[in-house]
C-alpha cells in the first residue's frame, strides 16, 4: 500500500498541485524557492503533530487566497485521507478519512511518516528541549496516542507553573489533583520515550560503523518513569519548585543523550559531517521500525547535496532497502544520478509540480 495521488489546494505558494502515479522514489527537483519543501511539509501533515517546520496553521494558506487550503491523498487500497482549514475557522485543522471528519491523532493509525530536513542538522548542539521533541515526533509515528498524552503534560505542567509563581501560597488539594494529572500523562510519555529509545538502539546496534558515523542512544529521565513516584517527587519538591516558580522534576527535564560509536565522543562535540551521518542513520533506523500494516513515508528535504559520493551512494541502498516511500528534494538531478532510472522525477516552479520523468 503506498500514496498513488496528492492534491494541493492553496498550501503555502501551490494553488493547485496534483502529483499521480508516485513510485518508491519520488524526486522534486527545482530552484530554491521553488515549492519543494512545501510539498514535503504538506505530506508531513498526513501524520499527527505540526508537520516538519512546526508552522501555524494560519502561516499555510497561500497569500491571496481565501485564507483556507486543503491536502488530501489517496492511497492504493481505496483510502483518502485529508486535511487543512476552512476560510470561515482559519485556527481549526480539520483532519478526515474517506471524507469523515476524525481527529488528527487518527491518522498515526494509516500512515507513518518520517522526515530529514536541513534544520536538523544542529540538533544534537542545540538544546535539550530540541532534542525532546525529536524524540517526542520519533515516538508520535509509532504511537499515535503519544500526541494525547504528551498534550495533557503540558497542560498540566503550565497549570502547576502558574500555582506555583503567584503571589498566594497555592491550596494544596488543588496541587494534589494538578500533579496526579502530571504525574499520569508524564509517566506515559517518559516510558514512551524509553521504549523508542531503546527499540531504536538496538537497531542502530546492528548497523556497521561507516560509511555514516554509528551513534549510541541514551534516554536521561528527568523523574521518576512510574506515575506514583513521580507523584511523590512532584509533592516533596513543591517548596524548591516554588522557590525556583517552576517545576524542577519531570519528563520536561528528560534528555537525549547520543554518542559517536568508535570515538566515544558525545555527538555535540563531533564535526557538522559526522553530526549529519548519525542523524542519517537515527532517521534510517527509526523508518525501519514504523509499522509494515500501514504505508510508510520518508520525507528527506536536501539530503544528498552534501554528502560525498560513498556516502550519497550508501545512503541510497540502504533506502532502496528500506521499507518506506521517499520523497527527496534537489536543485538539480545529478546528486540522483545513481536512482534516476527506477524514480519518478518531479519538476517543481513557482509552486506548479510537472512529472518529467
Amino acid at each position: 500500500m503506498s500514496l498513488d495521488r496528492i492534491l494541493l489546494t492553496d498550501f503555502r505558494n501551490h494553488r493547485a498541485s496534483t502529483i499521480a502515479g508516485t513510485a518508491r522514489f519520488n524526486l522534486l527537483v527545482g530552484e530554491n524557492g521553488a515549492g519543494k519543501t512545501n510539498v514535503l511539509e504538506a505530506l508531513s501533515l498526513l501524520a499527527p503533530g505540526r508537520g516538519l517546520r512546526r508552522a501555524a496553521l494560519a502561516d499555510m494558506p497561500a497569500q491571496g487566497g481565501n485564507g483556507g487550503f486543503a491536502i488530501s491523498a489517496e492511497l492504493s487500497d481505496d483510502l483518502r485521507l485529508g486535511t487543512g482549514v476552512s476560510p470561515e475557522r482559519p485556527g481549526r485543522r480539520i483532519v478526515s478519512v474517506n471524507q469523515a471528519e476524525v481527529a488528527a491523532v487518527s491518522l498515526g493509525e494509516w500512515l507513518s511518516v518520517g522526515w530529514l530536513t536541513p534544520a536538523m542538522d544542529r540538533i544534537f548542539a542545540d538544546s535539550a528541549g530540541a532534542r525532546r521533541r525529536f524524540l517526542d515526533r520519533l515516538v508520535l509515528a509509532l504511537e499515535p496516542g503519544h500526541a494525547r498524552m504528551a498534550t495533557r503534560l503540558e497542560s498540566a505542567l503550565r497549570e502547576r507553573n502558574r500555582l506555583l509563581s503567584g503571589d498566594a501560597e497555592p491550596d494544596p488539594r488543588w496541587l494534589d489533583a494538578i500533579e496526579a494529572q502530571l504525574a499520569e500523562a508524564g509517566a506515559a510519555v517518559a516510558q514512551a520515550r524509553g521504549r523508542l529509545v531503546e527499540r531504536l538502539g538496538a537497531a542502530l546496534a546492528v548497523l556497521p560503523e561507516q560509511p555514516f558515523a554509528r551513534p549510541a542512544l541514551a534516554y536521561r529521565a528527568g523523574g521518576p518513569l512510574d506515575r506514583e513516584a513521580l507523584a511523590a517527587a512532584l509533592a516533596e519538591s513543591r517548596r524548591r519548585d516554588r522557590a525556583a516558580q517552576r517545576t524542577l522534576v519531570g519528563p520536561h527535564r528528560d534528555e537525549l543523550a547520543v554518542t559517536m560509536v568508535g570515538k566515544d565522543q558525545p555527538a555535540a562535540e563531533c564535526s557538522t559531517g559526522e553530526q549529519k551521518a548519525m542523524l542519517i542513520a537515527i532517521t534510517l533506523a527509526h523508518s525501519g521500525l514504523l509499522d509494515p500494516a500501514h504505508p510508510r513515508l520518508l520525507l528527506l528535504d536536501e539530503v544528498a547535496a552534501h554528502l560525498d559520493p560513498v556516502r550519497r551512494a550508501a545512503l541510497f541502498d540502504r533506502l532502496r532497502d528500506g521499507p518506506a516511500q521517499v520523497w527527496m528534494t534537489g536543485t538539480e538531478l545529478a546528486p540522483f544520478a545513481a536512482i534516476a532510472d527506477e524514480a519518478a522525477v518531479w519538476r517543481v516552479s513557482e509552486g506548479v509540480v510537472e512529472k518529467l520523468a
